[in-house]
Order: structure tokens, then C-alpha cells, then sequence
């Protein structure tokens, strides 16, 4: 694949940044450079309103067809956005969920009904998602769900019962896209539904969970008797896991690229403050510091030689790769400010960027599949290991 840009991906590219520059303006200035990981909760008022101008300017589901709101943009526009929205400071996305995940798993598997009823109002930033998958016991082993649904004869709704856990702006959301068992007695990847299901209805409780940020961007979701429409089942019933792991294969992509342009900025900062308070003088933190510019840079390269690539493993490799170097920033974050980085930014307690990304980046290596996990993928899938043996059952 040829990675260089065309004129026309440069007449874009001057789009997308006037774009930014008008409209980054007014109400939006006081959320630029906001809402990043760990700080989701800051000014989500206004990032939510931001979503519906980003609606409004045709700048959600670039790839989407145009009958739903997209702008059916090429591989390369859509990284082109990604970068420049980074590199303005544009405010945190409040719809990751919906456009990133779920949009391209109902262009895949959902109905032409399914297609028409939920992707216009993701592409005008009207109706925010999160997503029903963790659960207490089955976290990175997502098949050990226990959730379950059954049919109301009367309605034929779906009855959704059970708990689930890190779901991320559940206490915002409008719908939540849920996997729960069907089929009685069945265990692992089988007999698994994908639902889709409005949060505001009876039989739904959320409950925040606390981070050692002091914020809760993620929650604790307990469903008794939750109603889902049996024309909100996406694909086939119990056959829920394969399109469950398709929307993951989504998850990575053209997103990462942008993300490693906010990884850069931040980056920067660190470097910034090593010229600042002369930590850059001292040879060790310097050659970390060269290191860590070096790794970011073949993220980039990694990233784009699997944009698009079928290759099975590429997933897992991305998502060990960059949650370590994050996670690994957030130290030398620390280690750059010295003594200064234990103490607060004001009174009463307030957390310094440097402590915001050092505490934030200790679950880089754990949410969205845990290194571990990754690991095993690369192990089985890639190098054709054998499977981990399984405990025996107690």
C-alpha cells in the first residue's frame, strides 16, 4: 500500500484544519484539550454539544456510506482526520463507542432496518453508546459471560438479566450494545447473543466506580428484566461471539494513528519539562527520553503497515505494544519532575497532568485485553503454540 499523500488527501487535509480552527471557537475553546484518557469527565457538557457540531459538519462515520451520514472517505482521509483532530487539541470524543465500534459492526452484520434506525443519529452526534461486554469473572476471558436473556412470550422482547462491569460512560449513554446467553446450559463461546438495548428503561442500574484518578469514567451495569427489541438482536441468535469479535477487530486501526499523535503531544510535554527543570542534563533520563521518541516512531510505522491488514495477530500486537509504551511514559513522567511530582497542583488535593498519566497508564496494560492475554493471542494464533492448559474445574 502506498502510504504518501495524494493532492487530494492534502486538499482534505487543509479542510479538516480550517475546519478545526473555525469552529474550535467560542463555547468549544474551553474544552480544547480536554477529555483525555483519565480526564473523560471534564467539560463533557460542551464535549457532548462539540459531538453534534462534529455531526453537523459530516466529520462522524468518514467511511460510512453517505445514506447514513457518512462521507465515504478513503483509508487515507480518515487517518488525515485523526492526526489533525489530534494535533488541534480538539476535545475528547464522547462517542467512541458508538462510532468506532458499534457503526462498523452494524454496517457488517445489522439489517438494512438495524442500518437506518441507529447510524444517522450516531453520524449527528445525537445518541452516545457504550458497551455490555466485561463482567465480573469474565473480563479478558470474555467467554466465561454469565448474563442471560430470555424471551418474554407475551412481547417477544428479550429479558436481560445480570452484571456488567467497567463499562465505560454508562452513566451517559443512550443505548448499550450487550452480549448475553440464549441458550440454556450453554457455556463458552456458544449459545451467546448481541443485543441492543436503550438505558433508559426499567431494569437498569448503574453505579460509578471510583479510579485512583478520583474520577469514574466507567461503571459498575446491573440489568434485571432489561428489555431489548427482538429487532435489536444483530445477527443470528447464539451466534452473538463472532460478531462480538468482529466489532473488536474494529477497535484497532485508523483510531490508533490518531491516538499516537496525542501519545506525541504528550511525549513532548515530558521533554519540555526535562529542558525546564534540567532533568534533559542528566544522560540516563535523556537516552529514555531518546528511546521513548524512537519506540513512538515505530508504533507509527507498525500501525501503518497493518492499516487494513487481515493479518490475525496484528491486534494483539498493537495493543501490547502501545499500552506498554504508555504506561511505560507515565513513569518517566514522574521520574522527569523528580521530587516535584509528589506534590499536589493545588489545594485541595489536585493531580498534575504527570500524576493524572502515571496513575491513568496503570491500566493501559489491563483494559481493552490484558498483555497477558495478548500474549497467549500472539502465542496460539500467530506462532502456532499450543493453547494454555486450562485449570481443572474445582
Amino acid at each position: 500500500m502506498d502510504f504518501r499523500y495524494s493532492d487530494e488527501d492534502e486538499e482534505f487535509r487543509t479542510e479538516v484544519r480550517e475546519w478545526l480552527r473555525e469552529n474550535l471557537a467560542g463555547e468549544f475553546a474551553a474544552a480544547v484539550g480536554t477529555g483525555g484518557p483519565g480526564s473523560e469527565h471534564e467539560h463533557f457538557e460542551i464535549r457532548r454539544e462539540w459531538e453534534r457540531r462534529l455531526g453537523e459538519g459530516g466529520w462522524i462515520g468518514l467511511d460510512w456510506p453517505k445514506e447514513y451520514g457518512g462521507r465515504e472517505a478513503t483509508l487515507m482521509q480518515q487517518v488525515i482526520f485523526g492526526e489533525e483532530y489530534a494535533r488541534a487539541k480538539a476535545p475528547g470524543r464522547v462517542n467512541h463507542m458508538g462510532e468506532n465500534l458499534l457503526g462498523p459492526t452494524v454496517l457488517a452484520f445489522g439489517t438494512d432496518e438495524q442500518k437506518a434506525r441507529f447510524l444517522p443519529p450516531i453520524a449527528r452526534g445525537e445518541e452516545l453508546w457504550c458497551q455490555g461486554y466485561s463482567e465480573p469473572g469474565a473480563g479478558s476471558d470474555l467467554a466465561g459471560l454469565r448474563s442471560t436473556a430470555v424471551r418474554d412470550d407475551e412481547t417477544g422482547d428479550w429479558l436481560i438479566s445480570g452484571q456488567k462491569v467497567w463499562t465505560s460512560l454508562a452513566h451517559e449513554a443512550d443505548w448499550i450494545f450487550v452480549l448475553a446467553r440464549t441458550e440454556a446450559g450453554s457455556t463458552r463461546h456458544k449459545g451467546i447473543t448481541f443485543f441492543l438495548a436503550p438505558m433508559d428503561q426499567p431494569g437498569i442500574e448503574v453505579r460509578p466506580i471510583v479510579q485512583l484518578t478520583g474520577t469514574s469514567e466507567f461503571n459498575e451495569v446491573f440489568f434485571d428484566g432489561a428489555r431489548a427489541r427482538p429487532e435489536h438482536v444483530v445477527g443470528q441468535l447464539g451466534q452473538g461471539w463472532g460478531v462480538a469479535m468482529g466489532l473488536l477487530a474494529f477497535e484497532r486501526g485508523v483510531s490508533t494513528l490518531a491516538q499516537q499523535i496525542g501519545f506525541e503531544l504528550e511525549l513532548q510535554a515530558v521533554i519540555d519539562r526535562a529542558k525546564d527543570n534540567g532533568a534533559i542534563d542528566d544522560p540516563i533520563l535523556r537516552e529514555r527520553l531518546l528511546q521513548a521518541w524512537i519506540d513512538l516512531k515505530v508504533l507509527r510505522c507498525n500501525a501503518l503497515r497493518t492499516l487494513g491488514s487481515p493479518d490475525p495477530g496484528a491486534p494483539s500486537v498493537a495493543k501490547l505494544v502501545w499500552g506498554t509504551w504508555h504506561q511505560r511514559l507515565g513513569t518517566l513522567a514522574m521520574d522527569v519532575g523528580g521530587v516535584d511530582s509528589t506534590l499536589a497542583a493545588e489545594f485541595p488535593y489536585e493531580l498534575t497532568e504527570a500524576q493524572r498519566l502515571f496513575l491513568f497508564t496503570k491500566s493501559d496494560t489491563i483494559y481493552g485485553g490484558s498483555n497477558e492475554v495478548q500474549r497467549n493471542i500472539i502465542a496460539e494464533r500467530v506462532l502456532g503454540m499450543p493453547r494454555e492448559p486450562k485449570g481443572e474445574a474445582k
